[in-house]
């Protein structure tokens, strides 16, 4: 999907790569000041299914994962003046969603930007029903959060990468099945 969350996707999704895995682009974007840029998401018939997760979303034709990660967050955010660092994470996971489950492999991508005004300029229709705006969150207040967010230890992991700064290689989160 265009904007979509760990537990949304667009209509037109296609599943790919091994064992039917979607395969999926996420941006775990920094602002200067380190807050973490995260959209507020919800089932489209029912707003009070809600959580929130990372921009990205699934690889579109013979897109790289890279180009999938700078063209969901430019449609879903409107954010393009950003510094796409590396992978950070790997995840799998599956979840319902507007009526299916789907299965996807997620790749976490570490990116920088000054640019924190956020306007959506390319939801799909589903998107538009299931998107409710997006927030700039401290650590701090990421860890005393008491709404659902996807990846479900994105706090901890988000306290690590500002401590300890990118890891070598990509960590292998545990899958999460909703």
């Amino acid at each position: 999907m265009s904007a979509e969350s760990p537990r949304t996707c667009e209509d037109s999704c296609e599943d790919s790569g091994e064992g039917g895995l979607r395969k999926v682009a996420r941006v775990v974007l920094l602002d200067p000041e380190d807050r973490i840029l995260l959209l507020h998401g919800h089932e489209p018939d029912d707003k009070a299914d809600d959580w929130w997760f990372t921009p990205g979303g699934g690889l579109e034709g013979a897109e790289t994962r890279e180009e999938a990660a700078l063209r969901e967050l430019a449609e879903e955010t409107g954010i393009t003046d950003v510094e796409l660092g590396p992978v950070l994470w790997r995840r799998r996971c599956s979840f319902p969603f507007a009526g299916r489950r789907w299965d996807q492999d997620e790749w976490y991508y570490l990116a920088r930007t000054a640019q924190t005004a956020t306007a959506p300029t390319g939801l799909t229709e589903l998107e538009r029903r299931s998107v409710a705006g997006a927030r700039w969150w401290t650590c701090q207040e990421l860890t005393r959060a008491r709404e659902t967010v996807y990846p479900t230890r994105l706090a901890e992991l988000l306290r690590t990468l500002l401590d300890e700064g990118p890891p070598d290689s990509p960590v292998t989160l545990d899958p999460e099945i909703v």
